[in-house]
């Protein structure tokens, strides 16, 4: 018999990590994969590019994890540089063009994995697409942003303005700030970081300020300015306008589906590929999808959501290259775990906040806890402070923000679990949790929190 073929689009996290997968599986003689990716690069860190940009991580090759010849030494025809630009479906074709050479080929399939990604937030504004405004997705980004840096000259002030002020916005300002840039950030909410509720957003605003970043709350973005040479020079908002000499968005990302949409396939209320648990296109019995161009089931709201993390698209690359190679596995969702940092101050939070809360029709208590990383008296001690949401009645936990140093984001993966087991905040109380001074008070941060909010169960139930 023939060979099977599986073609995949997207050569990142999730399309390598499922044709990986599925040669594991399946040999070539068996399947034939191909694959095709857009870029110059494969299988990369992109959640590491904003710390090779301030230079913590030292070469862009270090964020690689597996070149193209690499890949394709494991029986992968692995085509760099080549743009998927339409999708058969009932004829089980793809359309591909050759960025090099402009030439332009069908390719039939007997399996598709739709692994297109993301694309960063880039509002159609005038000034928009000048030179020295940058979005940052790809390594191709990353290198276009620190060519243009370089381009700034390093004599006199410099000024960078970072627009938005989520996970990406955040790590953007502390990479400029590192380059010796004067940082300003124009945040359209109520304070920056905006999956957290404003009162835990507001530590994140402080800690800005301390380390030197102007973070502006509430500033719409509505033109970007040029020089006499083309390039940016100031960023202009209906709160006023902000000198720059390079320009980062920081807005966050969508999922990049215009190939899929154009070939008739679900999509959901935020705009990515809906899969069923074994990452299947609903309603595609040969197409799966995953990474950043799907939605997810949030196991605490009971909806799908749209989350960009590379932990996941690897997950869903795993799902899907074990069902494409005649083994078996499920995505069953997400709780919506994510951690971040601005200089040494860490931000974690996982489950819903308040706002999701009540879009889903859950009525919650919410217990604030100060507490510190270390015992007290340990030196070194500094402080963390642990926001919890229980449900109303029940106490079944619904979320935790973390804001501090030391430590603090990744005692976020306690609360992550617990969100996973459906646990209450009164279970989470006798957890059985590492104690020593240099690690951790005899009460842990995450405990002590679970304390209070069982005290707010109680006290709302009464």
């Amino acid at each position: 018999m023939a060979a099977e073929r599986l073609v995949v689009i997207g050569g990142d996290a999730a399309g390598m990590s499922a044709a990986s997968q599925a040669r594991r599986l399946k040999g070539a003689d068996a399947l034939e994969i191909v694959a095709f990716e857009r870029g110059h690069f494969t299988s990369y860190s992109a959640c590491g590019i904003p710390y090779w940009v301030s230079g913590d991580v030292g070469a862009r090759d270090d964020l690689i994890a597996r070149t193209p010849e690499e890949h394709r030494r494991r029986d992968i025809d692995l085509r760099m540089r080549t743009e998927v630009t339409e999708l058969d479906v009932p004829g089980r074709r793809v359309k591909a063009l050759d960025r090099e050479s402009g030439k332009t080929y069908w390719t039939g399939f007997d399996k598709l994995v739709i692994a297109t990604g993301a694309r960063p937030v880039r509002p159609a504004l005038p000034g928009m697409d000048a030179p020295g405004v940058h979005g940052v997705q790809t390594l191709d980004d990353g290198q276009a942003l620190l060519d243009s840096l370089d381009a700034v000259g390093s004599d006199g002030e410099r000024r960078a303005v970072v627009v938005g002020a989520g996970y990406i916005g955040v790590e953007m300002a502390e990479a400029m700030l590192t380059r010796g840039f004067e940082v300003t950030v124009l945040n359209r909410g109520e304070q920056p970081m905006a999956t957290l509720d404003p009162d835990m957003g507001r530590l994140v605003h402080d800690a800005m300020d301390g380390l030197g970043i102007t973070t502006v709350n509430g500033a719409a973005v509505t033109e970007i300015i040029t020089g006499p040479d083309g390039r940016v020079s100031e960023v202009a908002t209906d709160a006023g306008r902000y000198p720059a000499d390079v320009v980062v968005l920081g807005i966050g990302v969508e999922p990049e589906t215009a190939l899929a949409r154009g070939a008739g396939l679900p999509v959901g209320p935020h705009g990515g590929l809906l899969t069923d648990l074994s990452m299947r296109v609903v309603g595609h019995e040969n197409i799966w999808a995953g990474g950043d161009c799907v939605e997810v089931l949030d196991l605490v709201a009971g909806r799908t959501r749209h989350i960009a993390l590379g932990t996941h698209a690897n997950k869903h690359g795993q799902v899907i290259g074990s069902n494409v190679g005649g083994g078996y596995g499920t995505f069953p969702g997400v709780v919506g775990t994510a951690v971040s940092k601005v200089c040494d101050l860490e931000i974690a939070r996982t489950g819903l906040r308040e706002k999701d809360a009540r879009a889903v029709g859950l009525r919650y208590v919410t217990a604030t806890i100060e507490s510190t990383g270390r015992a007290g008296y340990y030196p070194g001690a500094k402080p963390m402070t642990v926001k919890m949401i229980a449900e109303y009645r029940t106490g079944r936990l619904l979320g935790v923000q973390i804001v501090g140093r030391d430590g603090a984001a990744k005692r976020v993966d306690v609360a992550a679990v617990a969100l996973t087991a459906g646990m209450t905040v009164e279970q989470m109380t006798a957890l059985d949790l590492g104690y020593a001074p240099p690690f951790s008070p005899v009460w842990d941060p995450v405990l002590v929190a679970a304390r209070k909010t069982v005290a707010a169960v109680r006290g709302a139930g009464s």
